[in-house]
């Protein structure tokens, strides 16, 4: 019998031993802060079901963006609440857009960020959806020029990465072969691969003022119960040219992280998000749980799981706990 040879406790006796033998090391090096671009100047608004995010103009964006970069987060990713929408959302693609914008104020500031943007339709689309509408449903190919004309805009402004959340088929090819047409061949793509029709999105629906003005999404993105999907999803996101790949949300879907994990050799990244946030903030303010030993565990879980970049809201605060 190993017992008592062999006793598991020795190693958990102080925080010295657990620290030394500890397998995952949570790392203030592989988060990403989501932020939310808006019109005007001045503007910092609370986001009401996302306690600490905020809508804010591109001025404020760049004064976010000096605390992010002192608690030594590498990057942001940037989502755009525009000033008019339309059916095709157009307004995406502007050179003067809320994204482009910001993206510009962010490197006249000559900060030392990573900036990662969002290319969707649904925060500048008058009906909410992802992708251009035709005969009632969402046109997967008459939105791919869009999309890449969107991404050809952020690069040119200059962003670092492109990340593509609008989970159309056939969108990082066209995205890709736009950059290097432009001769964007160094910016990266960071794809929305596996990106499940979930629950969990509703606070950001809020924040990003996308909410589809009818039917649901469930027709573009990925339905929960599957698995094996998602490995084809990000077989084809990378056979198409994506540089890393994206679960979406985390928390239910941590077994997806590990399978892409085992299954391919590129960045893996994970969006804890807004529901999962907000879960934990309503909680915290109840008094139910320990924030900073739940958030420690949630992105230790994640990171655990595979993911080597994590998107969350809880980034400023992990940043500040881990360097505590």
């Amino acid at each position: 019998m190993s017992f008592p040879t062999h006793r598991g406790r020795r190693l958990r006796r102080n925080e010295g031993l657990r620290g030394l033998v500890r397998e995952t090391r949570l790392s203030v090096a592989g988060l990403i802060y989501p932020m939310f671009v808006c019109p005007g100047q001045k503007v910092r608004q609370e986001v009401s079901s996302m306690p600490g995010v905020f809508q804010q103009s591109a001025d404020q964006i760049v004064e976010e963006c000096r605390e992010v970069e002192s608690l030594g987060i590498p990057g942001v990713i940037l989502f755009g609440l525009p000033e008019k929408k339309d059916p095709r959302g157009i307004s995406s693609i502007a050179a003067d857009g809320v994204v482009q914008r910001a993206i510009e104020a962010i490197r006249k500031a000559r900060l030392k960020l990573l900036v990662i943007t969002d290319v969707c339709l649904c925060e500048y689309t008058d009906h909410g959806h992802c992708g251009v509408i035709e005969d009632g449903e969402v046109a997967n190919d008459a939105t791919l020029d869009i999309l890449a004309e969107q991404a050809v805009s952020h690069a040119r402004a200059g962003a670092d990465i492109v990340a593509p959340s609008d989970m159309m088929d056939g969108r990082v090819g066209v995205i890709r072969e736009a950059l290097d047409e432009h001769k964007f061949e160094n910016i990266s793509i960071l794809a929305y691969a596996a990106k499940y029709s979930s629950g969990f999105y509703g606070p950001f629906r809020e924040a990003a003022q996308s909410t589809p003005q009818f039917g649901d999404r469930r027709g573009y993105q990925m339905d929960p119960a599957n698995a094996r999907e998602a490995l084809r999803e990000v077989e084809m996101d990378l056979d198409e040219g994506a540089d890393m790949v994206m679960v979406k949300p985390a928390l239910p879907y941590l077994d997806i992280i590990r399978r892409v994990r085992d299954e391919f050799d590129v960045p893996v990244a994970a969006y804890n998000v807004s529901g999962e946030y907000s879960m934990v903030k309503a909680a915290v303010e109840k008094g139910w749980l320990d924030e900073q030993r739940v958030v420690r565990e949630i992105l230790t879980g994640i990171q655990r799981a595979g993911a080597e970049i994590i998107l969350t809201y809880h980034a400023k605060d992990a940043a500040r706990w881990l360097r505590a």
